[in-house]
């Protein structure tokens, strides 16, 4: 969210959507004759009126598939669904109380139906790109909703804050996992994130075992650390995903590589971090768009006997153009297959791919990967939104279109991910989209059913 540091950053941000009621817009139809359409789609803006809006996150209830709820920034703002996507309303009452800027949202439910928000918070940002210099007080925060995401509590929880001083550490990007496990550990909540200094970046840890009303000591869980500028080099990308026995899962990416660790004792210790996956630069260039990255993601499937496969996404530009990638292990993070491509348009034709998420459905197994797509604009400029899903493991993935009408991002922060979920062949996923000629962006929520697919995962 750091491209949002200018006075515009500091206004406040009106949203006429607050108290208002929105209803999931007509099917979507084929952006292009390679791509069908998302069966049984739909596409709805959350936000009604454009502001700056980015880095949005999705999850779904375990407990009550029906409850949606979904997050996104400036400031921290949160939307819920009670009735499975078909109407929406965002919440008051969720941004940060103690600081001027709060947002790097990601979202989660926790195994009593409860709603969990981590933000960071700071009243100013350091020197452009290498944030641990002459950093304000900051600090990593989460808010609570014991509804599944209607009302949140008056007051957040501290995760970690620092006060001003000299080398205030800074934080940054948290993403927040739960365990919904029937294991010793269900319940659990963990938030990792990347502290830059002075002189390096590292990733930290932290969780909780009380519904988030308290937080462990944070720790460093890391090897090496990275370089200290948001660029190559860095150790960034948290994502974490858990296992039916509870272990924990984690990846990030660092100098060319996504790395990987393992917890199986509910996040007190790790195994020794390790390069698991050779990439590109994470960090990359894509035309009009202010930055962008491939952060990876990490989900589980635990449908398969024996041990759970795990699946990795990514991308990067190893094709000359950007790509999304995927990767799997059925042996506990030992070893990875090959890289399978996730876009399936032809390889070298220009076209870039980015900023994709990835989830796997606990009922069926399937997995599924959002991304913007500029497959449809022979100048490689205009971005439509793909879902592209896999039921065989991985293996191959079948694109389809989940906007039609595309959109040119020039003149306006994306952001740095967006967000999906899925349970039962219902996926949902959330994204920012640029209107023509309207200053600002809209958050859009879409949605599909792949009911009665059979996963035959193997």
């Amino acid at each position: 969210m750091k491209q949002f540091a200018s006075p515009a950053f500091f206004r406040p941000t009106r949203l006429v959507c607050c108290a208002g009621l929105f209803w999931a817009t007509a099917s979507i139809h084929a952006q292009s004759p390679t791509l069908p359409p998302a069966p049984h789609a739909s596409v709805i803006d959350l936000t009604l009126q454009p502001g700056f809006f980015t880095e949005p996150g999705i999850a779904i209830d375990p407990n009550n598939p029906s409850h949606v709820v979904a997050a996104f920034q400036d400031n921290a703002h949160a939307g819920y669904s009670t009735d499975g996507g078909a109407h929406w309303q965002v919440a008051p009452g969720v941004s940060s109380t103690r600081f001027r800027v709060s947002g790097d949202v990601s979202i989660a439910y926790d195994t009593h139906g409860h709603a969990i928000i981590s933000y960071m918070a700071f009243d100013r940002l350091g020197t452009f790109n290498y944030w641990g210099h002459d950093s304000s007080r900051n600090g990593l925060f989460v808010r609570r909703s014991l509804d599944g995401g209607t009302t949140w509590e008056a007051n957040d929880i501290p995760v970690i804050q620092h006060d001003n001083g000299p080398a205030v550490p800074w934080e940054d990007k948290p993403y927040i996992v739960a365990d919904d496990s029937h294991s010793r550990y269900g319940g659990n909540l963990y938030i990792g994130w990347t502290r830059w200094t002075l002189t390096d970046s590292e990733i930290w840890f932290t969780r909780s075992t009380d519904d988030g009303l308290t937080w462990s000591a944070p720790i460093e869980i890391d090897r090496h650390p990275g370089l200290p500028r948001d660029d190559n080099g860095a150790l960034e990308g948290f994502a974490g995903g858990v296992g039916p026995d509870g272990t924990l899962y984690v990846v990030w990416a660092g100098d060319g590589w996504l790395q990987y660790t393992v917890s199986h004792d509910g996040g007190k210790t790790f195994s020794v971090p390790r390069n698991i996956i050779h990439t590109a630069p994470i960090m990359f260039q894509v035309e009009e768009v202010a930055r962008s990255n491939g952060f990876p993601q990490i989900a589980v499937d635990a449908h398969r006997p024996g041990k759970p496969r795990l699946y990795v996404t990514w991308s990067d530009y190893r094709n000359g153009d950007v790509d999304v990638f995927a990767s799997s292990s059925t042996n506990g993070g030992h070893t990875w297959t090959p890289a399978v491509r996730v876009n399936n348009d032809p390889v070298h034709d220009g076209a870039d791919q980015f900023f994709q998420w990835m989830t796997v459905d606990p009922v069926d197994g399937s997995v599924d990967v959002l991304f913007y797509d500029r497959r449809g604009d022979p100048h490689n400029r205009d971005c439509t939104v793909t879902l592209a899903r896999s039921t065989d493991g991985g293996r191959s993935f079948t694109n389809y279109a989940w906007t039609t009408q595309p959109f040119y991002p020039a003149h306006a922060f994306m952001g740095d991910y967006t967000g999906i979920a899925a349970r039962g062949g219902h996926v949902y996923g959330i994204w920012t989209t640029k209107p023509a000629d309207v200053k600002g962006t809209v958050i859009q929520i879409g949605s599909a059913y792949f009911g009665g697919e059979d996963s035959n995962q193997q």
